[in-house]
């Protein structure tokens, strides 16, 4: 068995574990870089994934605390779908996205890693990002980190007026 290291995975299997929703408490927060916040918007924010599938890979949340998309209100979808459209441009012109996997996955059934509290996923995609090491090494590589991708992408979420 090969061994792959990856020592920046301590901090999180050391980290304590919170309580409570992230997408409630880290748009109350004003430490955007550490908690990976991209944008508040009216209705929603936008949050960098801590566990990307690829660089780039964003998330949506309103804030209101539901599992139903049927419960949001027509303005806080659109402002979603808004959000979307700006990020993919953002996304396509600063990482040269040649493409995007968009979705929601409601309730755990589904695959929703944080059931009670929707979100939508922006990931996007290149020519041959999927390689072998996903399915050899089960590992994915990423080429930036996250706090790196964060100041390169924040100035840009910055200047979204909807």
């Amino acid at each position: 068995m090969e061994k792959m290291w990856a020592p920046w995975r301590m901090e999180y299997i050391r980290s304590i574990k919170q309580e409570g929703c992230i997408f409630c408490d880290k748009p109350q927060n004003d430490t955007d870089r550490e908690d990976l916040l991209l944008y508040r918007g009216e209705s929603c924010c936008i949050l960098m994934n801590l566990y990307p599938y690829n660089n780039g890979h964003i998330m949506i949340a309103p804030y209101e605390h539901t599992h139903l998309m049927e419960s949001l209100p027509t303005g806080t979808l659109t402002e979603i779908m808004q959000l979307v459209q700006e990020s993919m441009k953002i996304l396509r012109a600063e990482f040269r996205a040649e493409g995007f996997n968009l979705g929601l996955n409601e309730g755990t059934i589904a695959g929703a890693g944080i059931a009670e509290h929707i979100h939508f996923h922006i990931v996007p995609r290149w020519a041959g990002d999927t390689n072998f090491m996903p399915v050899t090494g089960h590992a994915k590589v990423l080429v930036q980190g996250l706090k790196e991708s964060w100041d390169v992408l924040k100035p840009h979420f910055d200047k979204i007026t909807l």
